[in-house]
Order: structure tokens, then sequence, then C-alpha cells
């Protein structure tokens, strides 16, 4: 039996037949499609990209919100040994091109939402005869927009009703043809190619194959467990491969149903049906990043305080007796620390941790998450409310699952244990494997690693020197064997003495202690001490120094101050990062990161190099005698406009 996504797709159809697998949301409520009709409507897919002259190899590209018809094509692309390029319906109009020429994609499948940026590029497509397949049934939305950027209509647009009603009515010709290309896909066939989001430049086309998905499928059922009655809702975008691995295809293997969130409205509509979605699916397990859970945490937070002096109380007496009575979740505190934080540990459990996990339905059992580092603080608060995040660690090059903490087997603080079938080694700078506690790269090797990057030999043998992955990440193993993750090789920080450390950490911590700094980036290039850029949560800032009749900019400025200092006290943190590599001072940055600036990626990452080039003066500035001291001039005139 190969192990290939076709043999996952055929197994779907045998196990779970007329289960409802994919799930739309529409006028008359959600919309499901089963195993069964998945395994059918991708046929149909498949038959229809034959008629466009789709071989294998050929790549079709999708851009587009997480919906029904992007698994469809998806599954139909592959089935004919054909790739699937996924790509992010974040991307701004000018990244498009590159990703499309790079990827010699032959097929542009968008929606409502993304047609415009890509039209808006059209004329930079290298393939003048690329096929634009439009998933929604609004065709006259299309042919204006067409008509607006003066694109041929006939020529270039494929509706999803005509694309699939002539794979359907030209199956029964096509039947042979499709079945002879399932027989040549190998499992080192090439099934996704997944660009990077370019943090630190252009972004690589990373390969990944039948096998890679197969293998981290397996990986990751095995290390969750997960029955085969769950259910999630697809928060995250669906073109990375996280959510590929752990719902696209771990859906196919175990029977879990996919939601997908409510876009008829839009973006924005999206992130105001998010929670509605939630309630109405009834989610087992959310997969998550650290940005997302901690924009719910912090939201919970201030919920909360809006409840009053007393619930605020039992809130935050309850977290701090959770904290403590949990430890880090593997190795148990004392029966005395038990005994005394107990009671109002579970006192606050029954009053308010309890209402607040309805926030996410009645099923939730836990978060998975991964994309970034999340700090402990985060990963205490929501074990401690009753909603673990079992954080992991991956990356895209690794199709992505390398370790994971499970319900079974935790540790706060940690990314969990190596997954069944990867191996994993920390290397130190002289290329010797590192020893328990030591810091070094993360280097991994098993059938998840990708093939490589597409059309980059040159970056595929920096990657990956005798099938060894170097992720570029550090990290280190403790002494119960988890894996501590403290950062990308490429954002270190160097000290004026050469000593290398990690920013991440430190940025986690200072963010999710604080109740007025929104993001931090911290610097420091050969200097002698580490600075920091911060921008901040306006609308909270202005309500506290409303109350308090507050409008003095140094004593505003001292309050910003004690609030980003305020993680060094926090027992989370104190004493785990060294005085030099803490930052001293700040300079307030106007315009929060976005990817509309280009200072977030589409993972939600920072991008340092662009804000490094961006706020360049600011850096420096802070490094001049009167830029040291955060209460600067420069900082009262961007409070000043930030207040007005």
């Amino acid at each position: 039996m190969k192990r290939t996504i076709i043999q996952m797709l055929n197994l779907s159809k045998e196990r779970y037949g007329s289960k409802g697998y994919l799930f739309d949301k529409d006028s008359s409520g959600w919309n499901p499609t089963t195993f069964e009709k998945t395994f059918e409507e991708s046929h149909y897919v498949a038959s229809s990209l034959i008629g466009l002259g789709i071989k294998s190899e050929d790549k079709v590209a999708i851009i587009s919100e997480a919906k029904t018809r992007w698994i469809l094509l998806e599954l139909g692309t592959i089935l004919i040994g054909a790739i699937s390029v996924p790509l992010s319906i974040k991307l701004l109009s000018e990244e498009i091109p590159f990703r499309i020429n790079h990827s010699d994609s032959k097929i542009i499948a968008v929606s409502k939402i993304t047609l415009e940026k890509v039209l808006k590029v059209f004329d930079q497509f290298e393939n003048k005869n690329i096929k634009i397949l439009f998933f929604d049934d609004d065709i006259e939305f299309a042919q204006n927009l067409f008509i607006q950027y003066k694109i041929p209509f006939e020529s270039h647009f494929i509706s999803y009703f005509d694309f699939i009603k002539s794979g359907k009515d030209n199956f029964e010709k096509n039947r042979s043809k499709i079945e002879n290309l399932k027989e040549k896909v190998e499992e080192n066939s090439v099934a996704n190619i997944c660009y990077t989001s370019g943090t630190t430049g252009n972004p690589k086309g990373i390969m990944l194959t039948h096998l890679n998905y197969w293998s981290n499928c397996h990986d990751s059922i095995e290390l969750f467990k997960v029955p085969d009655d769950f259910k999630t809702l697809v928060i995250l975008p669906i073109d990375h491969s996280f959510a590929h691995t752990v719902a696209i295809y771990a859906g196919l293997l175990r029977g879990i149903q996919l939601y997908f969130v409510d876009y008829r409205d839009g973006t924005a509509g999206a992130l105001k049906n998010i929670p509605i979605n939630i309630l109405e699916s009834n989610p087992n397990f959310l997969l998550t990043v650290p940005a997302l859970s901690g924009n719910f945490m912090k939201k919970i937070i201030d919920g909360i305080e809006g409840k009053g002096k007393i619930i605020n109380f039992i809130f935050k007496l309850g977290l701090s007796c959770g904290i403590k009575y949990n430890g880090n979740a593997y190795n148990r505190p004392s029966i005395l620390t038990r005994i005394i934080n107990y009671i109002p540990y579970k006192f606050a459990d029954t009053l308010i941790f309890k209402k607040i996990r309805k926030i996410f339905g009645k099923d939730i059992q836990f978060f998975v998450g991964g994309g970034a580092l999340l700090d402990v603080k985060q990963q205490q608060f929501f074990y401690t409310i009753g909603v673990p995040v079992y954080q992991g660690y991956g990356l895209t090059e690794a199709a992505p699952v390398i370790s994971s903490n499970t319900p079974n087997t935790h540790k706060l603080g940690s990314s969990g244990i190596i997954a069944p079938s990867v191996q994993c080694k920390i290397i130190l700078e002289d290329g010797k494997e590192a020893k328990v506690g030591q810091r070094g790269q993360i280097v991994i090797k098993g059938e998840n690693v990708m093939k490589g990057y597409y059309k980059n030999k040159e970056e595929t043998e920096k990657t990956i020197k005798d099938g060894w992955l170097y992720t570029g990440d550090l990290g280190y193993f403790d002494e119960d064997g988890f894996l501590i993750v403290v950062g990308r090789e490429k954002a270190l920080l160097i000290s004026e003495d050469g000593e290398k450390y990690s920013p991440e950490e430190i940025e986690e911590a200072i963010v999710n202690s604080s109740e007025f700094i929104y993001q931090v980036m911290i610097y420091n290039d050969h200097k002698k001490f580490t600075t920091s850029l911060i921008t901040l949560n306006v609308d909270k800032l202005k309500s506290f120094l409303k109350q308090r009749e507050i409008n003095e900019p140094n004593k505003i400025l001292d309050i910003i101050y004690n609030d980003f200092q305020k993680y060094s006290n926090d027992s989370s943190f104190k004493d785990k990062f060294p005085k030099k590599w803490q930052p001293s001072t700040f300079m307030i940055v106007e315009e929060p990161f976005s990817e509309a600036n280009h200072m977030i990626n589409s993972t939600m990452k920072m991008v340092r190099y662009k804000i490094t080039e961006n706020y360049r003066e600011k850096l420096e500035y802070m490094y001049k005698s009167e830029g040291m001291k955060y209460n600067n001039e420069e900082n009262k005139k961007v409070l000043e406009r930030l207040l007005k």
C-alpha cells in the first residue's frame, strides 16, 4: 500500500462514508459534505482539471478563505498527480505575482474576498493563458471586476458551477485516465508547494510530499490519541501546513469534522463570526497560534475586569492559586502547596472559570498551539481555566509537527515531546551534539522532512545535510526529555561582548505581563545595552488615564515604563533572563506592526528586518544621550499624538 494522500482519501470513504466531513454555513445553517461525497466530488474536480489540460506535476494555486470547495479542489488536484499551491489570503497584491510565476501555476482559484487583489496584478503573470477559477456563485460581481481591470472574461474566467458540472459530465470519459494518473503518484511525489512567509527576504517554495503528510498525520494522531468523533472549527489560515496536517489530512484519517468560519460578510464579518461559530459547532479542540490565544487571553481578562471588584479579586486569586497548584503540570508541587491553594482555585473554577470555558463551546477539551513561541504565562493561564493549550513546535519544512505537548504528557513552558517517527538532536556551534540543558540548533530527521525548496537547490543543500533538516531554531532538551524552544537563530541579538541571545522569550514575557504594551521588538546589534520598540493598547491606556485624571506626559511615561517592567517581577519570568538581555528603555511607535505595513507576516510573526529598516532612526536615537531614557522628548511627542 502506497502511503499517499490518495490512500488517506480512499480510507476515509471506507471508514466514515456518510458521516459529515466538511461544513460550510449558508442561509439555511451548516451544510455538510460527507466523506463519501468528498471522495466523489474530488474525482469530478480531477476530471474537470484533465479537461482543462492539467497534467501530472502541473500547479494549481489557491488563494481563498477556508471552505469546502477549497478542500475539494486541492484533493482533486492531488488525485491526478498535479501539485496544489496554497497561498495566504492575507498576501498583498504585489506579493502574489512572484509566487504564481515562481510556481508556474496554470490555474488560480479565488473567492469574492481575493479576486480583486489577483486581478490588480493580472498583467504581471508570466503565463498569459492562466485561468481564474471562481469559488463563489456571484458571477456578476466577478464579471464587473474583469471589466474594471480590462481582462478578457471569456478567455480567463471559470465559474465553480461550470467547472464541477464539466467534471461530472465527462467523468466516465476521464475515469480510466484519472485512475492511471492516481496509480503513478508515488510516496515521494510532491503534493503541495507551500511558500514561506518571507521574514528574511524572498519567500521559498517548500515542496511537501505525500509521505511527508502521511507520516506527520500519523504522528499527530499517535501523539493526541484522537477519537473518531472529534470536531474542530478551522480558525487558522487553511493554507498553512499546520492546518493541512492537523485538520484536513488528519481529518481524513480519523474522521474529524471540519467547520469553516463564516466569511459571507467578508474578513471583518468573519472575525465577528468566530465566537458565534464556535458556539454553533461546539468543537472538541481548536488550533491556535500565540497571537490568537494571546488575544483570547486579553479579552477574557478585560471581560472579567468589567464584572466588578469582587469577581475580579476572586478571578485573580483563583488564577494565582491555580498556577501554584498545578506547577508545571508534569512535576507536581508539594502536598502543602496543593492544600494551601486548592480551595481558592476550585472556588474560582466553580464560580468563574467554568463560565469562561463555555465561550469555547460545551465540548471543548483543549487547544493545539503552534506557529511560534508560546510563553509560559499563556500556558499557565489556559491550563488553570481548564482549556489547556498544548503547545507544539514545528516548521513547514517538517510538514510541520516536530514535537508537542499532549493531554497525556505535558509540561508547561515546553514544546512537548518529539513526535514518534522523528529523530531530533541539538547541535552546538562547534558541530557537536549538545547534552541535556545545553542550547543549540534544533536538527531533525524523518519521513516528514520536505523534499526541498522548489527551484532552489542552493538553499536546499544549506538546509538539509545528510538527511538532517537544520531548522534554524534554537532550543534544548530538559532533564525530563521535553524540548524547550528559545527562538530563531537568525533573530539572535548580539551584545557588545559578542554574547548571542534570543529576543522572542523576552518579548512574549513583556506583552503577556503588561496591560498597555500591545507589541514589542527588542534590539541589540553589538551595543552596550538592549533597547526596544513598543506599540501601545491606546484605548485601554486612554481609559486608564481618564479614570485617574492623569494627563502629564512624564507621569504617563512612568506608568508605561512600570507596565513595561512588570514581567521582571512576575514569578513566571523572574530571574529567567540575564539583566543585560533585558531592554533598558523603549521608543513608542505610533502605528502597530501589521500585515498591511509589512511588519507582520501571514503567520503573525514580526518581520524583524523590515521593522529594523523602517525604524532605524528610533533605534539609533536610544543609543544617544538624549534618547537613553524612556521619558525622552520623542516619546512625549508620540504620546501627545496618540492620546489627543
